[in-house]
């Protein structure tokens, strides 16, 4: 691992209450670029000349383009000054918005979907930047209220674009959200504290430093695997659900997207899962909420009890429990190395978002083979082996002397 200093200044300025309500604003905003297309894509489609096949490529590209990114860019905070960065991924997600709205074939639709995902990492670039500005007593909870806009804007960008594209067309969404993106980088160039770090390792010997630090950090490792299995059921879930709400209750897109509405109130967990962090409790709530997110699930196995009202109140729960862990995990890998923060978050994010995409790309097959039940199913499962994971992580730190998390 290569060795750095912080060149920051004795005091660094700390987050105030303003300065973090526009952090998790801009987290819910930008994240919800990576999601915009994926309820319009059969509008999309016959426009730009795409299959129904290769259609679903937009999604994918765009989940690809975010991990790429997370990757080979965030990294770049342990090395450069970290409000330029943010700035310019936000001028790269402003041009391949751009790009989005007026784009007229498919093949350019397909690679933009690609620049969207890494224009997109830029909230990535904000989380680790507000936990090195947090002080170690409520850093839990500054986190906790970012990561509780990050998860509105996934929960509330699906539906907002149905609306828009319904009323507007399907490129006004994409005009709309280049606009935001303007709009957040002008407050941000004037409200964002700078960081400077200073390195002595090249952009290659940090990127090969990415490989130590998941070696070498089993605090990582656990939180990343858990988490994956977390998202994985988050994805499994809002993925699986509209075709459920569709066929089973025959719901309107209109209707499915007031549903999805609902799934937003599971975002208030996450600044109590930050406070309750910060008191020492995060073995406890990242317990109840692996277990939580199996029994949520679970619910949906027993035909009798499916409904609508079941099935919002499992998405809640299920919601709230992936933001209860998420914040848990994040807290104890910040912890780890102060200085390797960018890549850290990088490592972390990007094994979640893999495990995103692997319950998105199941869905649809296994909804196919079994309906809900299999849903359910798979969707328990998931979390089950997450706990096994943070059980066994458990025995062995009660077993050997290792830092608290």
């Amino acid at each position: 691992m290569c060795a750095m200093t912080d060149a920051r200044a004795p005091a660094p300025p700390h987050l105030s209450p303003p300065l973090v309500a526009l952090f998790a604003f801009t987290c819910g905003a930008i994240v919800g670029n990576l999601y915009y297309a994926q309820p319009i894509i059969e509008l999309i489609a016959p426009d730009v000349g795409l299959s129904q096949t290769t259609a679903s490529l937009i999604v994918s590209l765009t989940q690809v383009g975010y991990v790429a990114g997370m990757v080979f860019i965030t990294p770049l905070l342990d090395l450069f000054e970290n409000k330029r960065l943010i700035l310019v991924t936000l001028g790269l997600a402003f041009a391949s918005l751009i790009l989005s709205a007026t784009a007229q074939n498919g093949g350019l639709f397909l690679f933009v979907a690609f620049l969207t995902g890494l224009g997109a990492v830029s909230v990535q670039m904000l989380i680790p930047l507000a936990a090195h500005l947090s002080p170690e007593e409520t850093r839990g909870r500054t986190v906790g209220k970012i990561m509780a806009g990050l998860l509105t804007g996934i929960l509330l960008s699906r539906p907002l674009s149905s609306f828009v594209a319904d009323h507007l067309g399907w490129r006004s969404v994409f005009f709309i959200a280049a606009g935001l993106m303007i709009a957040i980088g002008l407050v941000l160039a004037l409200t964002l504290p700078q960081r400077r770090p200073t390195h002595t390792a090249s952009y290659g010997a940090l990127l090969r430093s990415m490989a130590s630090l998941w070696l070498s950090q089993p605090v990582l490792r656990q939180r990343s695997l858990l988490q994956a299995t977390m998202f994985g059921a988050f994805s499994l879930f809002w993925t699986a659900v509209p075709m459920e709400l569709f066929r089973a209750f025959h719901l309107s897109q209109s209707q499915i997207a007031l549903f999805a509405l609902s799934g937003a109130a599971g975002a208030l967990a996450a600044p109590l899962s930050g406070w309750l962090g910060d008191a020492g409790h995060g073995a406890k709530v990242t317990l109840l909420g692996l277990i939580g997110a199996a029994l949520a699930m679970l619910s949906g196995t027993v035909p009798a009890l499916i409904s609508i009202l079941a099935l919002m109140v499992a998405g809640i729960v299920l919601d709230a429990c992936v933001q209860l862990t998420m914040i848990q995990g994040q807290r104890a890998i910040y912890g780890l190395d102060p200085h390797s923060r960018g890549r850290l978050n990088g490592l972390y994010m990007a094994s979640i978002f893999v495990g995103g995409a692997i319950g998105s790309a199941v869905a649809s097959p296994l909804y196919g083979l079994g309906g809900w039940t299999a849903i359910a199913v798979a969707g328990t499962v998931a979390p089950v082996i997450g706990l096994v994971l943070f059980l066994n992580g458990e025995r062995k730190t009660a077993s050997s002397p290792a830092p608290s998390r």
